[in-house]
């Protein structure tokens, strides 16, 4: 099925001329994984692809504190027509940029 992107590629690595994702391709991130957090004392589910929970907890590391802690301050600065899955992909976007651009 078409990714939309037309015949210049879909973006990723593996992807056909139609712009296409190959299912095969170890490029592409895998399925959302559906995990609990705790954001000021109440549980939540957030679903991630692996390779942003795998970012998402090395950022929380390097400043030192906990994933609860680091996704309740994103839930609280978040616009409310974002949904918290993607502010936290956001927010590891704009972290590693802002690392890249150092």
């Amino acid at each position: 099925s078409s990714s939309g992107a037309g015949s210049t590629g879909c973006g990723w690595t593996g992807c056909g001329s139609t712009g296409t994702a190959t299912a095969r391709s170890p490029e592409l991130p895998g399925r959302p994984e559906k995990h609990s957090l705790t954001l000021r004392g109440h549980r939540t589910s957030v679903s991630l692809e692996t390779e942003f929970w795998q970012a998402f907890r090395a950022i929380a590391a390097a400043e030192g504190r906990g994933i609860n802690d680091l996704a309740a301050e994103i839930d609280a600065a978040r616009d409310p027509d974002r949904g918290l899955a993607s502010a936290i992909r956001v927010h590891v976007l704009a972290w590693t940029e802002q690392r890249a651009a150092r």
